[in-house]
This record gives C-alpha cells, sequence and structure tokens, in this order.
C-alpha cells in the first residue's frame, strides 16, 4: 500500500499545529478577538491547549518523512481529533462554550479527519488493525 500519499497531509498538519500552537502560546487572546468572544478567565489555561497543540507538531513532521514508520503518531493525533470535538458539543449543550468556538474545532480538528481517517485505514488493512493498535 502507498502510505506516501498521505505525506503532504502529515506536514501540513505539522506546519499547522506549529503555527497555531505558537500563535496561542504567544497570543493567547488573538483568537478570541478573531471569532468575537471574550477570552476565558483563566487565560493561561489556553495557553496550555496551544503548547498540546504544538508538541503534536514535529510528531506529525515524523509521520510526513516516515509514514510507514509512524501510524501510532497519527491514531494519537485523530483520537485527538475526535475527542475534541465530542468535549466541544457537550460544552455547548451544557452552556460552557459558545457556538462560535466551532470555528476552531473545525480547523483544529474536522478538517483533518478525512486525511487521517484514511490513513488509517489503509495501515489497519495493511498490518491489521490489532496491529495497528498494539504500535506494530
Amino acid at each position: 500500500m502507498n502510505l506516501q500519499r498521505y505525506r503532504p497531509w502529515f506536514y501540513a498538519a505539522a506546519v499547522y499545529n506549529l503555527v497555531w500552537g505558537s500563535v496561542n502560546v504567544l497570543f493567547p487572546e488573538w483568537i478570541f478577538q478573531r471569532i468575537g468572544i471574550p477570552p476565558p478567565e483563566y487565560l493561561p489555561l489556553w495557553q496550555v491547549v496551544g503548547m498540546f497543540v504544538l508538541v503534536y507538531a514535529p510528531a506529525y513532521w515524523w509521520a510526513g518523512r516516515y509514514p510507514e514508520r509512524h501510524p501510532h503518531l497519527i491514531l494519537i493525533g485523530l483520537a485527538g481529533k475526535i475527542l475534541g470535538p465530542i468535549g466541544f458539543v457537550w460544552s455547548v449543550g451544557q452552556g460552557q462554550l459558545p457556538l462560535a468556538f466551532g470555528w476552531i474545532i473545525l480547523t483544529n480538528d474536522l478538517i483533518w479527519w478525512p486525511s487521517f481517517m484514511l490513513y488509517v485505514r489503509d495501515v489497519a488493512r495493511e498490518r491489521g488493525l490489532v496491529n495497528l493498535l498494539r504500535g506494530e
């Protein structure tokens, strides 16, 4: 199976995470100003979110360089990209986040679903789902 076709997606995810994470660590109010909602009371926690996104950048870069070697990194990233929207929907339903926050979910998570899911599917077909989940 040709996993090389996913390289541009993983490189793009690496660059995106580098930029988005850096902006939110260095300028934590910026994104809230752009989507028109007040920043959270505990802005340093938002900077931690930026840091989490930032630390995925090298993982995605490594996966881009060697997509056959690092499916576990993409599987972890995909888990976050699935759990993030679930948490968002829950928080909106509880009145803890405004719907405008969905723009962040769209760009951080949803746009990456097709490439990450297809990659995981292809690796699971090639190696077997159990082997993928065991990191083999």
